[in-house]
């Protein structure tokens, strides 16, 4: 029989950590690619960020596989994340091929979704830690 684990009231699960670094990641891409536009140096900051992103897109995808797999609970947080690290793909491509048309809005869109994501993963921890507590 499998049973439910959820994260102790007060604690961040691996899961959490993992998207909190991929907004992380994301906001700080954000800034370099701003940075951009008034110095030449910010190019590598940029470029090493883009590959912390990606590390933390993956890294995401890992946690939504093991946050699933003991608790046998719904694989919808790998979807997401999957679908994350197919957008982080795409972003890495454009960038590469420098099209900024493309690239500028689908990282706003990356960030946005990280950020979503961030705060149904807080606000559904907090709502189980409710429900544990008024039971």
């Amino acid at each position: 029989m499998a049973e439910q684990t959820t994260a102790a009231p007060g604690r961040f699960t691996f899961l959490h950590v993992a998207i909190a670094l991929q907004t992380l990641a994301l906001l700080f891409q954000a800034v370099t690619a701003g940075l951009l536009l008034s110095s030449s140096h910010s190019e590598v900051l940029h470029s090493v960020g883009a590959r912390v992103m990606y590390g933390a897109s993956m890294l995401y995808v890992l946690a939504a596989i093991l946050a699933w797999r003991p608790g046998g609970g719904s694989p919808r947080p790998i979807l997401y994340a999957s679908g994350f690290l197919a957008l982080a793909s795409v972003q890495v491509a454009l960038g590469i091929a420098h099209i900024p048309a493309l690239h500028v809005p689908l990282g706003v869109l990356m960030f946005g979704l990280s950020v979503l994501a961030l705060g149904r993963a807080v606000s559904g921890a907090s709502d189980v830690n409710r429900m544990r507590r008024t039971t």
